[in-house]
């Protein structure tokens, strides 16, 4: 797997290629902010991509951890917020009663917006959702990264890994009416871009953790192979669409997620920290909750300015 991610260290922006090893220098590289994005549009693979970036560019070694080393969405536009994230919602087969056929029909599955790029969340960073949420559901899940070039085409960069935090307990209220209310909870990314296809096998653990200790732990899969639909028919659809091909655009498109904690009869509260281990593929994403203020409370603070 080639790994590519782009991060800040004292203001500047810089791209690496591989996992750091926590506690262990790091080799940065100096890039621009589309430099990244230049190089996926331009075609070539994984290597050619990880060559546009690497080859003659100023270098620096970081240690993760530094206080001055912030990561980065991958690709994420930071002067332009040209980026969006949206996604799939029930493309999982641990929530069909069956098994697709090879030759059933296309059937789109239900799409959201979530927001701008600029709301994305990295490792370590509180996910913000309303005061008070019905039922909080974590979504660990596959994300592809796209890139659309000057003419509107899109351009596939690779994959990363997301949680999705959602109020599923407002959506199954009223599914047809207020699940884009049910969404409007921060999603947290891995800043690591992986430079190959979707991948078919994805499998881990979540981990949620209240003061310090274990409160619910359970195994999770989001390739494409534990999905219902087909990865393919699934972007082909969606990236058909006008507004998602606006030149420039960098699109997160979440693919979907198992069941867990909401499943199992958990409630994530306030406080309390998800992690979720990709062991397949030797990365960990892990936040923790921060329930936000009431309406009314941002209203009476707005009143008295």
């Amino acid at each position: 797997m080639s790994i590519l991610f782009e991060c800040e260290y004292k203001g500047l922006r810089y791209a690496g290629v591989g996992l750091p090893t926590p506690g262990r220098p790091h080799v940065l590289y100096r890039v621009t902010e589309d430099q990244v994005r230049a190089a996926v549009i331009a075609g070539g693979g994984p290597e050619a991509v990880i060559a546009a970036v690497t080859d003659g560019a100023e270098t620096v070694e970081v240690t993760t951890g530094d206080p001055e080393l912030r990561f980065l969405p991958p690709l994420l536009p930071t002067t332009t917020n040209n980026a969006l994230v949206n996604g799939f919602m029930g493309t999982h087969r641990s929530k069909f009663d069956h098994d697709p056929s090879p030759d059933e029909q296309f059937t789109p599955p239900n799409y959201y917006l979530k927001g701008f790029g600029s709301w994305l969340r990295m490792p370590d960073e509180p996910l913000v959702t309303p005061a008070d949420p019905v039922w909080l559901l974590e979504e660990p899940e596959v994300a592809l990264v796209h890139v659309n070039d000057d003419e509107g085409v899109p351009h596939y960069a690779g994959y990363t890994f997301g949680n999705d935090l959602n109020d599923i307990g407002l959506h199954r209220k009223n599914p047809w009416a207020w699940t884009p209310y049910a969404k409007l909870c921060e999603t947290s990314l891995t800043p690591w871009l992986f430079l190959d296809a979707p991948p078919r096998t994805v499998t881990g653990r979540v981990t949620v953790e209240r003061d310090g200790a274990t409160a619910w732990e359970g195994d999770f899969s989001c390739g494409g192979d534990s999905l219902y639909h087909r990865i393919e028919d699934m972007t082909a659809h969606v990236l058909s669409y006008p507004l998602l091909r606006r030149p420039g655009l960098v699109n997160y498109l979440l693919l979907g997620a198992d069941k867990a904690t909401f499943h199992d009869g958990f409630r994530i509260e306030d406080g309390d920290r998800m992690v979720i281990d990709v062991t397949s593929h030797g990365v960990v994403l892990a936040n923790p909750v921060q329930c936000g203020q009431t309406a009314a409370a941002d209203s009476r603070r707005t009143a008295s300015r």
